[in-house]
């Protein structure tokens, strides 16, 4: 594990579940830890924190972000647990360059990857926005094949688990423009990226800027902020797989926790909504009405909790 982080990286948190205190690391703190793998002729940046012997999670992070995600709820989780994560190609500390052979295909094989690599055996899977994605094919994957890794849960949080149901930004959707995509990602700043953020955001805690900072400056290590139109591909990848990734997530027999931010306007309540009916065995549904897109940052006690709670 990382030393523990000095007094000034720590931001207390009030929230319903009591109060706690989270670790606030920089991009570069926790790029450090980065080991590449190669995976599909890209390289891939990898993390293992924690003890070899201590209880494996796998994080999946979302858009427009990267592993750093997961810091504050590690923090909470303390020496019990080895936190895996991985940027995702495109993103992060992982190769980034125009015209990548992006997809969430790869992303899931690049998962594998690590998990090769890493000798991992079993492990909880905790994935965000992005990532949920993954998870899905992922789970289609376990469904066809033995993934060589026992799966013992998933910890779901806000993400476009049915494609007809996802709300893309005005700047996502500004991104996607054919014609302009390049030039709209070209004029991102720091700042217009803070705003992006922000109205996403709930109101359970304040969005502190230079957290979110952070989150910019892993975008656009080696450039990426130029590449935020590619890295939408995903949106394009769930229609395709649309029929695949919803048996995969309605037939999926394991323990299954959804820790949901019911004001983001992109995945929000409309989303856990529209796919509870659908959802395969009994999955607890943790409803967080005054969190926004971002779980993690925005209620880290409750995942931290969530996930020591499947765990059992």
């Amino acid at each position: 594990m990382p030393p523990p982080p000095s007094p000034d990286r720590i931001r207390p948190l009030t929230s319903t579940t009591g109060d706690a205190e989270v670790a606030v690391m920089g991009w570069e703190e926790w790029r450090a830890g980065a080991e590449h793998i190669e995976s599909g002729g890209l390289a891939v940046a990898t993390y293992d924190r924690g003890a070899p012997d201590a209880t494996p999670l796998t994080f999946l992070h979302g858009y427009p972000s990267a592993s750093l995600d997961i810091a504050p709820v590690a923090h909470l989780l303390g020496g019990d647990w080895r936190v895996l994560a991985i940027d995702m190609p495109g993103f992060g500390a992982s190769e980034k360059r125009p015209g990548l052979p992006l997809s969430i295909d790869a992303a899931a094989d690049a998962v594998e990857a690590m998990w090769a690599a890493r000798a991992v055996t079993s492990t909880l899977l905790v994935a965000h926005d992005y990532s949920v994605s993954v998870t899905q094919e992922l789970l289609a994957r376990r469904a066809e094949r033995d993934l060589g890794v026992a799966v013992g849960g998933v910890v779901w949080m806000n993400g476009g688990l049915d494609p007809d149901l996802h709300r893309p930004t005005f700047g996502q959707q500004m991104l996607l423009d054919p014609d302009h995509g390049a030039e709209v990602a070209a004029a991102v700043t720091e700042e217009t990226f803070l705003d992006a953020i922000r109205a996403t955001w709930g109101t359970r805690v304040e969005m502190v800027d230079d957290e979110v900072r952070e989150i910019y400056r892993s975008m656009d290590d080696g450039g990426g902020v130029a590449l935020m139109g590619e890295l939408l591909h995903y949106i394009a990848d769930r229609r395709e797989h649309a029929e695949r990734w919803r048996a995969a997530l309605g037939t999926s027999d394991l323990p299954t926790t959804f820790v949901w931010g019911e004001l983001d306007p992109v995945s929000g309540a409309h989303m856990i909504d529209g796919v509870e009916p659908v959802l395969g065995g009994t999955p607890r549904i943790v409803r967080l009405p005054d969190v926004g897109h971002w779980p993690l940052l925005e209620a880290p006690d409750v995942v931290a909790a969530e996930i020591r709670a499947l765990a059992g």
